[in-house]
């Protein structure tokens, strides 16, 4: 027996899942703080988080809190782990690209021309744990979209699950995690966009993320333009996947790779490769692709 509820927020849906019907409350409960903990010390979207502080004052050490310092340590990590596919340092490009605001206002104009900056790289964020300070190079902003959304997955399934002494499914947009034993595995229904015609897996444990650049898109002055940049060219990607749906032992894992095949394409497989995890992409003519064990009893939903 299991209970389950559903919301939006940060642009997307949220749905907790818990074995543990009684857990449900405290649970939802603690999942929101933990996002509006995670939004204050990190959107881009809000002028008062600690984010747009460290973006404001580029060429600074500035103080932060160890939350911030958690994300963006785990941003570096990614950017790592990926070969620099995934960049929090392409947050000057993302807006360069259009999205300086919540989706649903950008999609009201037309975005105008603009050459994107160069993008630093990752390498020449400074990071000093033990003083609690983030400084990044002037001319920079921080984009930590990419991994502080799986980061709270992963955060709140591991934390509630113990808590709770139950088995959690936590979603936040395209990002899951699960954690606990579950009685039966959760059966996922995975699509490129909330609605589409989606296949069923089943997920006992992990992290299992979806990366598309066929949701987050805004017109501009020269066509269609959507949120994952290449940091290679500070653009849109334009590669030959157009989404990406990966299983990783976390929701950050997942989301890392899951990122980096949208904005690198062939450049991340190889890695994606050599990971080992299994992969669901989908190029930009809708053909599929299963890597590294997607199930193939996998189902449409």
């Amino acid at each position: 027996m299991t209970a389950s509820r559903t919301w939006t927020a940060w642009s997307c849906t949220v749905r907790l899942t818990v074995e543990d019907p009684a857990a449900l409350g405290a649970a939802c409960g603690a999942l929101k703080a933990l996002m509006d903990r995670v939004d204050k010390a990190a959107s881009r979207f809000r002028s008062d988080s600690e984010l747009s502080t460290v973006n404001s004052r580029a060429g600074a050490m500035v103080p932060v809190s160890r939350l911030l310092i958690d994300l963006v340590d785990v941003s570096l990590v990614a950017a790592s782990l990926s070969g620099g596919a995934v960049d929090p340092t392409v947050g000057a490009a993302v807006v360069a690209a259009g999205y300086d605001d919540d989706i649903e206002a950008v999609r009201q104009r037309t975005a105008p021309q603009v050459i994107p900056p160069p993008i630093p790289g990752w390498q020449r964020v400074q990071l000093n744990r033990k003083q609690a300070l983030v400084g990044i190079p002037e001319g920079t902003a921080l984009d930590l979209g990419a991994t502080a959304k799986a980061w709270t997955a992963d955060r709140a399934a591991l934390v509630l699950s113990k808590r709770h002494n139950c088995a959690v499914l936590v979603e936040i947009g395209g990002d899951l995690r699960a954690a606990g034993t579950p009685a039966e595995p959760w059966v996922i229904k995975v699509a490129e966009r909330e609605g589409d015609p989606a296949v069923a897996v089943t997920l006992s444990h992990g992290g299992l993320t979806t990366s598309t650049r066929t949701t987050r898109t805004w017109d501009t002055a020269t066509g269609p333009a959507h949120h994952v940049i290449d940091p290679r060219t500070g653009r849109p990607a334009d590669g030959p996947w157009r989404t990406a749906s990966i299983w990783a032992p976390t929701a950050v894992r997942a989301n890392t790779f899951s990122t980096a095949i949208i904005a690198t394409g062939e450049a991340a497989l190889g890695r994606l490769t050599l990971a080992g995890h299994p992969a669901r992409l989908v190029d930009a003519d809708g053909e599929v692709t299963e890597l590294a064990g997607w199930p193939a009893a996998s189902r449409a939903a």
